[in-house]
């Protein structure tokens, strides 16, 4: 799968989200499918597919062996990647 770049959406009052179109096309999803929230950290993780938490962990201790990471240096950069797409889109740094 190519690499994405970030993208932001806005939650709604009653706590929805929409998904940006390029994401949603390069993820293959579409209207009405169920997908499954893992909270990580102060992230969370989108899945096209239903994974139990089990499964979940086993993919995610994959990806993170396989990058040679720790969970902490991936917190970080998502931290850091965060601020500077809020940066990119409000003009100012968050918190």
């Amino acid at each position: 799968m190519e690499a994405i770049k970030s993208a932001t959406a806005e939650i709604k009052s009653r706590g929805q989200l929409t998904i940006p179109k390029r994401v949603r096309e390069q993820c293959d999803l579409e209207e009405g499918q169920v997908v499954s929230l893992i909270p990580v950290g102060d992230s969370v993780i989108i899945t096209p597919k239903r994974l139990d938490i089990d499964d979940a962990r086993k993919q995610i201790r994959r990806i993170l062996k396989g990058s040679g990471l720790s969970v902490e240096e991936v917190l970080a950069g998502l931290r850091e990647e965060r601020g500077s797409v809020f940066e990119e889109t409000y003009g100012r740094k968050s918190r």
